[in-house]
This record gives structure tokens, C-alpha cells and sequence, in this order.
């Protein structure tokens, strides 16, 4: 691990708290600042699984000669403080200041330290189309699968943190606001600069992969955050593998023990659960030559980490049988733009729609 703060570092600081998050910085620096070693910063989660995943990342990033430090961001009561503390010096040096999720609380409140006049956003799946858009619209940083509910204690107690962090995230004055970005932008926030990810990177680093003859499925959290019933999505993920002929189940950083074991038992996947993040394990392969995906941020990742291969993208569209009663308003809408946005900008198949039983008529 890399000493902790005091030392002046390069003027770029980045700040991480999932490893796609980190692979993108390392795309983003791959493009915009080759040669340039950055100050990374990983907020670790507490999660098993987005820890080794993100140690995994760390070590690539010091092979590009990046200096890593690793911050147990969330390790007890007194860890914000003396983690936003020990940044403080930094964040004030920095000139330009590379972030990956402008929703998260961790970010927002680092970001009304800092002096930077160059503020960089790079890709955090499709969270990073939400977020261009309530810039652009004026609202509030809210999350998409929130969207549309009560703030609670928290969000009012945190909301001038917020609002300031708003303010950083808007150009003006001598600030510049830059998006790195994979994903379509349908609304660009005034004054600030899009710039394309392409995946670049990934690509010079790894692969071509190894196509096998079998599919590929890809698993989502939509489950554990409340959107998609547990029930229905078994159903779907069981009655796609017989479809497409899947043997493999590449399972999310955030999808439960549990339910991994549900699946593994009613449909007969072998369930894997990556070291690093998809994009990485599908260049270096082996990998399906059909991947089959629910909206998710990979139908717009895969086909560029992919180019120039065998491989097919196949999205299947969430059922509105198969949402939660507590699904927010947003929920349909956004998955919706998900995948239409994606086909409008790669060649993606349709996944044959699942037939999911009595559960279809739920």
C-alpha cells in the first residue's frame, strides 16, 4: 500500500469507491493524460466481494505506474473523519479532481473541499446518463432506482452537503466539468465537455479473447435493490439459459449468497463471480459468443470492450410484470432508456422473451 497523505503526489487526484469506477479512470488517463501517473485514492467499501475486486484493480493501476492509496473509508465510526482529514492537504493541492459517482455522499462531501479548476466525471455504469440529466434539468442528485420517493432523515439532514457538492459538479467561473463517458448523452448539462470512452485500454491490454460455442449470461442487482422481484427474475434468468443455451451466470458485485445459491440449484448455471470487473474477464476470456444481458450498464460496455470480435450482445427487456410494489416511479423508464439507447448505438440482438410460467401472469 501506498503512504498515506502528506506527500504532494501528481496534481490529478482521483477518488474511487468501485473497481468499474477505477477501470475507468485508468481508461480515462489512458486517454486524456498518457505518461501521467495520478494520485488514486480507493474509498473502500465494506462489501467482500467490490474489496477484492477493487484490490485486484489497485494492483493494475500501480503497474500503469498510478500511486494507489487504500483508504478504510468505512471501517467504524471515526473513519470518515479521519479519512476525509488525512485527504484534506491533498484535495486542496489538486489541480484537477477524477470522480466516478457524483450520487455517492462519500463524494460529494470531498468534492466541497476541494479547489480544483478541473473537475473530471468518469463512467459509473448507467448512473452516469441519470446524473448528466438532473444536472442538465436542474434537479437534485438523486439515485434512479430512488427517484421519486421522500427524502428521508438522512437525505435532509446531508442536503446542503448536496447542493454544494451540485455547485462543483456545474461549470463556471474558472471551473471546467468534463464527462468520460461510454454511455449516450441525451442531455448535456450547458458548458460542460463530453468526452468519449471507447475503451481503449482494455483493449491495447488484453485479449482477444477465446470464443467459446456456448452463452453467456450476465447477472444484475435489480433484485437487491429493490426493483425486480426475486421470484420473477429466477424465472427469467432460468428460462433464458434454456433459451440461449447459457451455461455460465457471471454474477454482480452486489448480488446476495443466497440468491446465487437459488439460482445455481433452479437453473443449473455455474455461477462465477469475477475477480475484476466484466469488461476486464470478457477480454481476456474465454467468454460466450453470445452474451446475454438485462439492462444494465454492460449492453453499452461489452460491445466496445468486445470490438473486433465473434462475440454478440443480446439484451432481454424487463418484464413490467416483474417489478417490486416498491419500485420507484423512474424504474420502468430508465431500464427502458437503458436498452433503447444502447441499441441505437451498437449492434445488439433482442434475448428471446423468457416464458417465465404462471409467474408471466403474476
Amino acid at each position: 500500500m501506498s503512504p498515506r497523505a502528506g506527500r504532494t503526489g501528481p496534481r490529478t487526484l482521483a477518488f474511487v469507491e468501485s473497481p468499474v469506477q477505477l477501470l475507468n479512470v485508468l481508461e480515462w488517463a489512458h486517454a486524456h493524460a498518457p505518461g501521467a501517473g495520478l494520485a488514486l485514492v480507493v474509498l473502500s467499501p465494506v462489501d467482500p466481494m467490490t474489496r477484492g475486486q477493487l484490490r485486484r484493480m489497485a494492483e493494475l493501476a500501480r503497474e500503469e505506474g498510478h500511486d494507489v492509496r487504500w483508504e478504510e473509508a468505512r471501517g467504524g465510526a471515526s473513519a470518515p473523519l479521519r479519512t476525509i482529514g488525512g485527504l484534506a492537504v491533498p484535495l486542496r493541492r489538486a489541480r484537477r479532481v477524477v470522480l466516478g459517482d457524483p450520487f455517492s455522499r462519500y463524494v460529494q462531501l470531498l468534492l466541497t473541499i476541494t479547489r480544483a479548476s478541473e473537475v473530471v466525471v468518469v463512467d459509473d455504469g448507467t448512473a452516469t446518463m441519470e446524473f448528466a440529466g438532473q444536472l442538465a434539468r436542474g434537479e437534485r442528485l438523486v439515485r434512479w432506482h430512488r427517484k421519486g420517493g421522500r427524502p428521508g432523515p438522512r437525505d435532509l439532514v446531508l442536503a446542503p452537503v448536496s447542493a454544494a457538492a451540485r455547485r462543483r459538479l456545474t461549470p463556471g467561473g474558472e471551473r471546467t466539468v468534463e464527462v468520460f463517458t461510454s454511455m449516450p448523452m441525451a442531455d448535456v448539462p450547458p458548458g460542460v465537455t463530453i468526452r468519449a470512452h471507447t475503451f481503449a485500454w482494455t483493449r491495447d491490454r488484453f485479449g482477444p479473447p477465446r470464443v467459446t460455442r456456448a452463452a453467456d449470461l450476465v447477472g444484475t442487482s435489480l433484485v437487491e435493490t429493490g426493483v425486480v422481484d426475486a421470484d420473477a427474475y429466477v424465472a427469467a434468468v432460468g428460462a433464458l439459459a434454456r433459451t440461449h443455451g447459457a451455461r455460465r451466470y457471471f454474477a454482480h458485485r452486489r448480488e446476495t449468497t443466497e440468491k446465487l445459491h437459488r439460482l445455481a440449484v433452479e437453473t443449473g448455471l455455474e455461477i462465477v463471480r469475477p475477480e475484476l470487473p466484466l469488461e476486464l474477464v470478457a477480454r481476456r476470456g474465454p467468454v460466450g459468443r453470445t452474451v446475454v444481458s438485462f439492462p444494465s450498464t454492460v449492453v453499452h460496455t461489452l460491445p466496445l470492450a468486445l470490438a473486433g470480435t465473434d462475440v454478440r450482445i443480446a439484451v432481454c427487456d424487463i418484464d413490467p410484470e416483474w417489478l417490486t410494489a416498491h419500485a420507484s416511479p423512474r424504474a420502468r423508464g430508465f431500464l427502458a432508456d437503458v436498452v433503447g439507447t444502447a441499441r441505437g448505438a451498437h449492434p445488439l440482438r433482442p434475448a428471446a422473451p423468457p416464458d417465465t410460467g404462471p409467474l408471466s401472469a403474476r
